[in-house]
């Protein structure tokens, strides 16, 4: 089964979300917004058809700068639905970045971790090297859907 990679872009007051049916999913930049339904409910589906069909490794990065209190309902649903790969042989690596002296996003990050019992990899990002992280781009293929929402994921 072919399946698209999607890509959401980033707005003022939310992330920009990359699926990538080839073992990348990423989650990068600021949740603020608060209504999060629309963008989930899409990314969870998109999440299910790709569990049918997952790569060997998935990876799952996030570089959140920052996200308001109802965002972590939507982050764990999706971990969790992830976290059904180990059931079919499938491995997954979280990497959780944080910048240098965010102890926030970090506290978060092992919040998670120990909620779902999974193990993230915990990575600082030392400010020097921030502009370098932050527009890293991702392959996606230009034949990936490639969508602009004013809402929020996270």
């Amino acid at each position: 089964m072919f399946m698209l990679g999607k890509k959401i872009l980033s707005t003022s007051g939310s992330p920009e979300i990359i699926l990538n049916p080839h073992g990348i999913i990423t989650i990068r930049g600021r949740s603020i917004n608060g209504n999060i339904n629309e963008l989930s409910s899409e990314i969870e589906e998109w999440i299910d058809k790709y569990i049918a069909n997952p790569a060997e490794i998935t990876y799952i990065d996030f570089y959140l700068e920052y996200f308001n209190k109802a965002n972590p309902k939507v982050l764990i649903s999706m971990l969790r639905k992830i976290e059904s790969l180990q059931l079919i042989n499938k491995k997954f690596i979280i990497n959780w970045y944080y910048e240098e002296g965010d102890e926030d996003i970090l506290e978060k990050g092992e919040y998670f971790s120990s909620e779902l019992n999974i193990p993230f990899n915990f990575i600082e990002i030392y400010e020097a090297l921030m502009p370098e992280y932050l527009s890293h781009e991702i392959q996606f293929s230009d034949k990936d859907e490639s969508i602009s929402q004013e809402s929020d994921l996270l």
